[in-house]
């Protein structure tokens, strides 16, 4: 059976692999096609594509991966086929981009002053071309002996409502929506499963997204249960939405994800990329 992953990371945000070793890699694993979805970014297609002529049975799929902010709590948009050399597409980005250097110095002071000096210069030094997400700061944080372990970090700096850590401002998964329309790419809604909400709170999310023009969901995913997977679904068949799916490959940043297979039972079948290439803007 032939099969894809349409929500994958580089060196051009936090995984571990380049853009060129990505495209390798899935070459490796068999997959028909590849999406390269990375945090805020579109600086690692052009490499991917350029790869992705190597190999005539892989497709490489031009994406990006936004992080928004719904409610105090952070929601991820996908955008997959998008048109990433438009120029106005590439300056409307840019606020995206700023958003994040707003949120990554923020944090850098709120570690300083809780006695773990980290700068914002320390990360781009240590991570030349990267967009800087919280994974970097898990990294310096373990190297420079402020933590034991990269998940410590997480567990009590960085991670979600931990003291040090800053939610980005004025950012909502709606805005990332319309950027991704008017790149003629479609809005994904990315691994739901993780964002911790009820049945009924989970129902309104999909619900506004679909209203504000979200075309699919990952509703197969790198950690998903088989119960996930059926839940997920359900949501789609009732908000007429595309089923996409991906392992959220990081590299050495996520072990136990692999590209393809995630923690080993993902697989995202070809039909899905087939419906969801039939929806594209041309």
């Amino acid at each position: 059976m032939k099969t894809v992953d349409l929500h994958t990371h580089s060196t051009a945000s936090d995984g571990t692999f380049s853009p060129a070793e990505l495209v390798d890699h899935a070459h490796e694993k068999g997959l028909s096609a590849i999406a390269l979805t990375d945090h805020d970014t579109v600086d690692g297609l052009d490499e991917a594509i350029r790869q992705g002529e190597k190999y005539p049975d892989l497709e490489v799929i031009p994406g990006i991966e936004y992080s928004t902010v719904r409610n105090g709590k952070d929601v991820h948009v996908v955008g997959l086929y998008i048109d990433y050399k438009d120029e106005k597409y590439r300056a409307s980005l840019q606020g995206f981009i700023e958003s994040r250097i707003e949120r990554n110095r923020k944090m850098c002071q709120k570690l300083t002053d809780a006695g773990m000096p980290i700068t914002y210069e320390e990360l781009v030094e240590e991570n030349p071309g990267a967009v800087i997400t919280r994974a970097h700061f898990g990294r310096l944080l373990y190297k420079k002996g402020y933590t034991t372990s990269i998940k410590e970090a997480f567990d009590r700096y960085i991670g979600d409502h931990c003291p040090c850590y800053v939610l980005r401002e004025k950012i909502t998964p709606q805005m990332a929506i319309e950027q991704i329309l008017q790149a003629k790419g479609i809005p994904v809604l990315a691994h739901p499963v993780l964002y911790g909400l009820g049945k009924e709170a989970m129902d309104q999310l999909v619900s506004e997204l679909a209203e504000a023009g979200v075309m699919g969901i990952e509703a197969i995913y790198g950690t998903y249960t088989a119960q996930d997977e059926r839940d997920i679904k359900a949501l789609a068949d009732k908000y007429h939405l595309l089923i996409s799916g991906g392992s959220d490959f990081h590299g050495a940043n996520k072990p136990h994800i692999e590209l393809g297979s995630g923690t080993g039972r993902m697989v995202v079948p070809f039909e899905c990329l087939e419906l969801i290439r039939n929806h594209r803007q041309l």
